[in-house]
Formats: structure tokens, sequence, C-alpha cells
């Protein structure tokens, strides 16, 4: 896989500067596979969509610029 891949525009005023406060306020869509289903919730709720045995796996990458010139 490419970095070039993922090269696309995003307005700057879309992209977070700070962390939501308090954090476990920040944004959550849930997209239910069975149904297509999409909700907006709050990443306090996360709970609610785990069971026994899930595992939850953690991505910490940024969003980053990069200029070609």
């Amino acid at each position: 896989m490419k970095l070039s891949e993922f090269d696309y525009e995003i307005p700057k005023e879309l992209i977070a500067q700070y962390p939501a406060d308090p954090r476990d306020s920040s944004r959550m869509m849930v997209v239910h596979r069975s149904t297509g289903k999409i909700e907006l919730r709050k990443f306090r709720d996360i709970l609610e969509y785990f069971g026994d045995g899930d595992v939850m796996v953690f991505n910490d990458t940024k969003v980053f610029q990069y200029f070609v010139k």
C-alpha cells in the first residue's frame, strides 16, 4: 500500500485541532453491517457495541499534510 493512495483534499477547518473536552464526548459514527444503518453517537457509548470475546484494536495514526513541489 502506498501513501499516495490516501492523497485527497480535506478542508483545514474540518480537521480537529484539539481533542474534545471531555474526551469521551467526541463523536463516533456506527455503521450496522447487516442493515447499512448509520448512527451518530458519542464515544462514551462504545461499550454498548461490545460483547464477550470482542477485541478493540487501537489506531494511533494522525492526519498530516505534505506538500509536493
